[in-house]
């Protein structure tokens, strides 16, 4: 099985999960950092979540892997929050961040920059939006690496 498919499988086993403990899911991610994979589920609800969100969910979604048992290889499962300064990787987390201040990285320079910040405007499913004051930038989605929330310390 592919990384994207125990993703898919994983997320899958997880929405009755996060559906009783009152959570909604952000993300699942399969990634290899150094020597070990990692299983991450990211959990959202409105005012945010707890340690006892994260344990909760993560205990009934252990049990849930260890009867399906369909990654091959060890894993670590993290069950967490997705962050103040969260990835918005999908569709559904654009939608939600419309009007919010984001910070976007591109993977080639534009016009002499490859970081960018400013108001999310709009998306569709070939370009991003961004107005900074007045001036709005509009990105291919191809060119775009990384859009976040922005941290405002």
């Amino acid at each position: 099985m592919a990384r994207k498919e125990y993703e898919a499988r994983t997320e899958e086993l997880l929405v009755p999960i996060a559906r009783e403990k009152g959570v909604e899911i952000y993300d699942v991610e399969y990634v290899k950092e150094g020597a070990d994979w990692y299983l991450r589920a990211y959990i959202d609800k409105p005012g945010g979540v707890d340690i006892q969100d994260c344990e909760a969910v993560s205990r009934a979604l252990s049990d849930k892997l260890d009867e399906e048992d369909f990654i091959e290889e060890a894993y670590i499962l993290e069950v967490s929050s997705p962050g103040l300064g969260r990835a918005l990787k999908k569709d559904r987390h654009l939608e939600k961040s419309l009007g919010e201040e984001v910070e976007l990285k591109t993977y080639k320079p534009i016009s002499g920059n490859k970081e960018f910040s400013g108001v999310l405007k709009a998306y569709d499913g070939n370009t991003v939006t961004i107005a900074n004051g007045e001036e709005e930038t509009v990105f291919q989605r191809s060119d775009v690496a990384l859009i976040r929330l922005a941290l405002d310390f």
